[in-house]
């Protein structure tokens, strides 16, 4: 309280004491004991009158005692009942979190961990996958700036994720407790198959096998691969103590179109205690075609390189780069991509009025823009001899197809010759240009469909920069790749634009979730906002059906299926108000990847443990960990003086007061007559 406060405040109470002297000392001809109790009920009603005026605001200081956080994590996946750690997992992880003395010493806090992060009502050991380091991360925003300890009841099995061994603070001490046996059991395992997406028709495609073997004594197998009743490789594989792991690469044909699955498996004739991992179905689907793009240019720059790489990261691309005078025949293509067309490119502009190739047309400094204008009839060109540098803006309503925002807006800018660019046709822009922080009438990058034909166009030379900045933001070209490959796919198809366009791959592994996509367009063949998607989904062995509601996102209608067995399933995707429909399929293979594991991953606890300064502790172990913890210095309560301040008119018992001396100095002057 202020000196100023103070000095009001004494004002006040003498001001109280002289009006109430006034009014019934004064004035009275022979004062008694009730004109002083009056006068001191009007002293009091005063005083609290002044005081609420005054206001002044009222410190006080608690006292808070904060105790260190001690989490504790417990890995609620399938695999730790698969290692039969489930029931002594639920027993430690109540012992812990009803330690009186550890309550008294922590903030016990109780999570559970699988493929989320939640808090521990109860533990089921459903999960389907095993994500630490996605813990790690919701602690650090849990307990920003704060030492505390981490108790992880787990087996250490990671399936999804980044290395959980660093993901956790270096303030923070991670005191692994190990569930399941870590006695070394004798197991084969297919521990990894590599196997491409897709391959093609009449070709061989490549499979990579990794093998895994636990034991000590030397072990013989046979590892084959099968599709139906059918083996289609065989090989026999040895093990022994100094050789843990094979690694087999071997060729399969693809001689039927469609999804095939297939089965590899190692079997031998000793005991294991886990034959799940003995087996993992992989499939591919074998396509009767590939895409073949043509990169047309007179001129050597880095963009075609860029390009090149980017459209073949899909595996049913492939791209050939030539000049304008060693195209033989536009029948061999299925995609024209004219980088920077120039007076050279007038022979095959006009064939391809002919041949009715889908074009990607990329201008730069060297383009020939009289050509252009002659040639095509999308976009109208009146350029000026002066270079610029154009930013790009992402077109939100863009609809010719579902593309995501990659971070147009931060890339570098493309260079092309200053001007003004016009739509003359229908045209969707998916990139606008902007110079600096002026935004442009003009587009950066368009798509046109007219009839069977579609056309792309990027106004810039310089692309190869997008994509190098692309891998230092992200750490990966994936995101570029993407883009460039939805481009080609959208122009390598010449099929008509349908009003429901459905995502969705054509296999799947259990225990993923299973996401599928979908685009409703209107009559104008604009985006539908408004759309009502259902999907019905169909086991295909037993006939069990499930319906769900897509929910809408960003240019795009989406539903998340999971707990699916494996299996074949047809879907119908309806959108309810037009009736439209799409009718599709796909398999669930048969593999859960908690099922795999026949140990606890010793070696990752204790790495973790290291780093953090903390310590292993396996379940007969656990009152010494309580013990422990209990014991260390590092972790003290701490009080903290908390101090508020709050306005006198915030109480409310001052009122309460004042009209209760307002109330009885009226009723006693009422009861003697001096009113």
């Amino acid at each position: 309280m202020t000196a100023s406060t103070i000095l009001l405040l004494v004002l006040s109470a003498f001001a109280a004491i002289g009006l109430s002297f006034y009014q019934y000392i004064f004035k009275a001809k022979k004062p008694g004991r009730l004109h002083y109790f009056l006068a001191f009920l009007r002293f009091i009603a005063f005083f609290l009158v002044f005081l609420l005026l005054i206001n002044p605001f009222i410190t006080t200081k608690d006292l808070e005692t904060v105790k260190t956080p001690l989490p504790i994590l417990v890995d609620n996946s399938q695999s730790i009942k698969e290692l039969g750690a489930d029931s002594i997992a639920k027993l430690i992880s109540e012992k812990l979190a009803h330690n009186k003395s550890l309550k008294d010493k922590y903030d016990v806090q109780l999570y559970s961990f699988a493929d989320g992060f939640e808090n521990a009502d109860s533990l089921n050991f459903k999960g389907k996958q095993t994500h630490i380091d996605q813990a790690a991360q919701n602690l650090k925003q849990l307990y920003r700036n704060t030492n505390y300890p981490v108790v992880m009841l787990t087996d250490g099995n990671q399936t999804i994720g980044n290395d959980y061994v660093y993901s956790f603070r270096e303030n923070t001490a991670v005191y692994p407790l190990v569930l399941g046996d870590t006695t070394t059991f004798l197991d084969l395992k297919v521990n990894q198959v590599n196997v491409n997406k897709y391959a093609f028709l009449k070709n061989k495609f490549p499979v990579e096998v990794f093998l895994q073997y636990s034991g000590n004594k030397p072990v013989n197998g046979v590892f084959n691969i099968t599709q139906g009743n059918s083996v289609l490789y065989k090989q026999n594989v040895s093990f022994s103590k100094d050789k843990k792991a094979i690694s087999l690469s071997l060729l399969l044909d693809a001689d039927k179109v469609g999804v095939k699955t297939f089965k590899a498996q190692i079997t031998s004739l000793e005991a294991e205690k886990n034959r799940y991992n003995n087996i993992k179905n992989f499939a591919v689907e074998i396509i009767d075609q590939r895409s073949e793009v043509a990169i047309v240019s007179s001129i050597n720059h880095p963009d075609l390189g860029a390009l090149k790489r980017a459209i073949e990261t899909n595996q049913q691309r492939k791209v050939t780069i030539l000049k304008p005078a060693d195209v033989k025949s536009l029948q061999d293509y299925n995609v024209l991509v004219l980088y920077q067309p120039d007076a050279s490119f007038k022979t095959i502009l006009e064939e391809n009025k002919n041949a009715g190739l889908n074009t990607l047309i990329i201008t730069g400094l060297s383009t020939d823009f009289n050509l252009l204008n002659q040639s095509q009839n999308v976009l109208s060109f009146k350029m000026t001899s002066q270079s610029e540098d154009y930013l790009a803006d992402f077109v939100p309503g863009f609809n010719s197809f579902a593309i995501d925002n990659i971070g147009f807006e931060q890339f570098p800018p493309l260079e092309n010759p200053y001007g003004t660019v016009t739509l003359k046709s229908n045209a969707n822009t998916l990139l606008q240009a902007r110079i600096r922080n002026v935004k442009m009438d003009s587009p950066l990058m368009v798509f046109s469909e007219t009839g069977p034909s579609r056309n792309a166009f990027i106004l810039g030379e310089n692309i190869w920069k997008w994509r190098l900045e692309s891998h230092l933001n992200t750490k990966s070209f994936e995101q570029f790749d993407i883009f460039i490959d939805k481009t080609i796919q959208y122009l390598a198809s010449n099929s008509k634009r349908k009003s429901l366009v459905v995502t969705h791959e054509s296999f799947y592994n259990s225990g993923e979730v299973i996401p599928i996509s979908a685009q409703y367009f209107n009559k104008n063949y604009e985006f539908d906002e408004n759309a009502r998607l259902t999907i019905q989904l169909k086991n295909k062995k037993d006939n069990t059906s499930k319906t769900y509601d897509f929910l809408k996102g960003t240019g795009e209608y989406k539903v998340n299926l999971d707990g699916l067995n494996a299996g074949v399933y047809i879907f119908t995707v309806t959108e309810n108000t037009s009736k439209t429909s799409y009718n599709g399929s796909f398999e669930v293979l048969d593999f859960e990847i908690e099922k795999q594991f026949v140990n606890p991953d010793l070696t990752r606890l204790q790495q973790v443990a290291a780093t953090t300064n903390g310590k292993v502790f396996y379940p007969d172990t656990t009152d010494k960990l309580i013990e422990m913890l209990l014991a260390n210095d590092s972790y003290k309560a701490i009080q903290k003086v908390i101090t508020k301040k709050s306005p006198l008119i915030d109480w409310v018992w001052i009122l309460v007061l004042l009209a209760i001396t307002l109330a009885a100095e009226w009723f006693i002057r009422k009861y003697n007559g001096l009113l």
